[in-house]
């Protein structure tokens, strides 16, 4: 009987060069090298599977992992959207205090709320991950953190303006 190792051994150096090919026409050459490091330990991980003919079964799990990664990517792009919205670096931000503002506008709301608000935009947790933080539903989460954004939005639209009605001048002298 072939242990795991020899068989991997033994398929493993037939399959890295087609799949590195495979996985470089459809990404960039970092994520490709990442997305077979992850087919092989998959590949070495389910050695037991794997068919007399296992370069069409390691492209599906390249193809499956390739698929993670982007996924993770685009994860990523939309958390640091999210950061950019809520904390701008001070070279985008309209005013030289942003970062003033922000901290400025979350000292002013409840406390639960400016650390929902954390956990969401610094934290990057989605809101299942948050309820599981706070001990909540994730339907508790999810209407708390949109109540919570709409508190903020309030905050720093009233940052810099004075507080109650703008004076009207209409019919009054100069």
């Amino acid at each position: 009987m072939e242990s795991r190792r020899d068989r991997f051994e033994e398929v493993a150096p037939g399959l890295i060069e087609p799949l590195r090919r495979f996985l470089a026409r459809r990404t960039d050459p970092a994520t490709a090298e990442d997305v077979l490091a992850e087919t092989l330990l998959v590949c070495w991980r389910r050695v037991e599977d794997l068919p007399d003919e296992p370069l069409p079964w390691a492209y599906g799990v390249a193809r499956n992992c390739l698929r993670n990664a982007e996924r993770a990517a685009r994860r990523q792009e939309r958390v640091a959207a999210r950061i950019m919205a809520v904390d701008p670096p001070r070279e985008a931000a309209p005013e030289p205090d942003g970062d003033v503002r922000v901290r400025e506008a979350l000292a002013r709301l409840r406390p639960e709320d400016a650390d929902l608000l954390r956990l969401w935009a610094w934290e990057q947790l989605e809101p299942a991950e948050i309820a599981v933080v706070l001990g909540i539903t994730a339907n508790a989460a999810s209407v708390r953190l949109h109540r919570a954004r709409a508190k903020l939005e309030d905050e720093l639209g009233k940052t810099g303006r004075p507080a109650g009605h703008e004076e009207s001048r209409e019919g009054r002298g100069p």
